[in-house]
C-alpha cells in the first residue's frame, strides 16, 4: 500500500480480497487528465486514468457500471459537522451548535481508492544527529474509517469535522498514503514508514454493522505495492507484483517483498 502511482506521483498499494479462488478519501471525475509535460502527482493520475477508462467503456456518473467499478468501486458514509469559528466566544459557540447547520450530515459517498492520512512526521534526531524516521502500522491510519475517529477539516472561511465509515468494499482494493502536501512555495514529502502485512489484511471492523453479513469475504491479500524514492518533484518509482508461483511479491528496482 502506499500513495497509488501508476507510474507518477506518490508510491501505492493494490489488495485482492480472498474469496475462496485464491483471489481512498473520495475522488470521482476529475475534469481534465494530468499534464504529461513532466512529474505529477501519482493519485492524480490514478483517479483520471479510472475514470477516463470507466468514461471510455461507456459507464456514467451514477447508473451505468463497467468492470472499472465492478472491481474496484466501493462506498462510504461521510459524517459532516461545522464547527464554529474558534475566537468566537464560548456562550456564541455553544448557541450556534444547537441550530440546524451546525447538526451533523451524513452522505453516501462512492470511492475508487481511499486515502489513508499520515501523522506530521516528528523530527527526532539520534545522537548522531542524524533524523530519526518514525514508523507507524497501517492499522493506525485505517483508523480513519471506522465510523468513530473524527478530524477537522479547514477551508479558507469554514471548520469542519469528519468521520468516514465503509459500507460496500470492492473485489480490488487501493490505498492511497497522502505523502505529499503542497503550499504556495514547495511541496514536502513525508519520510514515515507505515508498516502492513502482506496477507490477510481483514477491513470487517470498518464496514457499519448492519452490512457486514453481505461481505462474507473482507480478507485482503497484497497484489501490488508502488514506491517512490527521492525527492517529491523528482526521484523515481518501484513497483513490486505478486508473482503467484513462489506468493512473493516481486518487482523492479528493488528486493522481493516477504511474509
Amino acid at each position: 500500500m502506499g500513495n497509488a502511482g501508476m507510474g507518477m506521483g506518490t508510491p501505492g498499494w493494490g489488495w485482492g480480497r480472498r474469496d475462496g479462488d485464491g483471489d481512498a478519501a473520495v475522488a470521482l471525475w476529475p475534469p481534465v487528465p494530468p499534464c504529461s509535460c513532466g512529474a505529477g502527482d501519482g493519485v492524480d493520475f490514478l483517479s483520471w486514468f479510472l475514470n477516463a477508462l470507466h468514461s471510455a467503456l461507456g459507464g456514467t456518473k451514477r447508473k451505468k457500471k463497467t468492470i472499472v467499478t465492478d472491481v474496484f468501486q466501493g462506498s462510504m458514509r461521510i459524517f459532516t459537522k461545522k464547527l464554529p469559528h474558534p475566537d468566537l466566544p464560548a456562550e456564541e459557540k455553544a448557541a450556534l451548535l444547537h441550530k440546524a447547520e451546525y447538526q451533523e450530515l451524513m452522505v453516501e459517498s462512492p470511492f475508487m481508492y481511499l486515502t489513508l492520512d499520515l501523522p506530521t512526521a516528528p523530527l527526532y534526531k539520534d545522537e548522531k544527529e542524524q533524523l530519526i524516521i518514525p514508523q507507524v502500522p497501517l492499522f493506525s491510519i485505517l483508523a480513519k474509517f471506522n465510523g468513530a475517529t473524527e478530524k477537522e477539516y479547514k477551508t479558507y472561511k469554514e471548520n469542519f469535522l469528519k468521520r468516514f465509515q465503509l459500507t460496500r468494499l470492492p473485489p480490488y482494493l487501493i490505498f492511497c498514503i497522502k505523502r505529499f502536501t503542497k503550499n504556495n512555495f514547495f511541496v514536502e514529502k513525508n519520510p514515515t514508514i507505515v508498516n502492513f502485512p502482506i496477507t490477510n489484511v481483514d477491513l470487517r471492523e470498518y464496514l457499519s454493522e448492519e452490512v457486514q453479513c453481505a461481505h462474507p469475504n473482507t480478507t485482503y491479500d497484497l497484489v501490488a505495492n508502488i514506491v517512490h524514492d527521492g525527492k517529491p518533484t523528482e526521484g523515481s518509482y518501484r513497483i513490486h507484483v505478486l508473482h503467484h508461483v513462489s506468493a512473493r511479491c516481486r518487482g523492479a528496482g528493488g528486493p522481493p517483498l516477504h511474509h
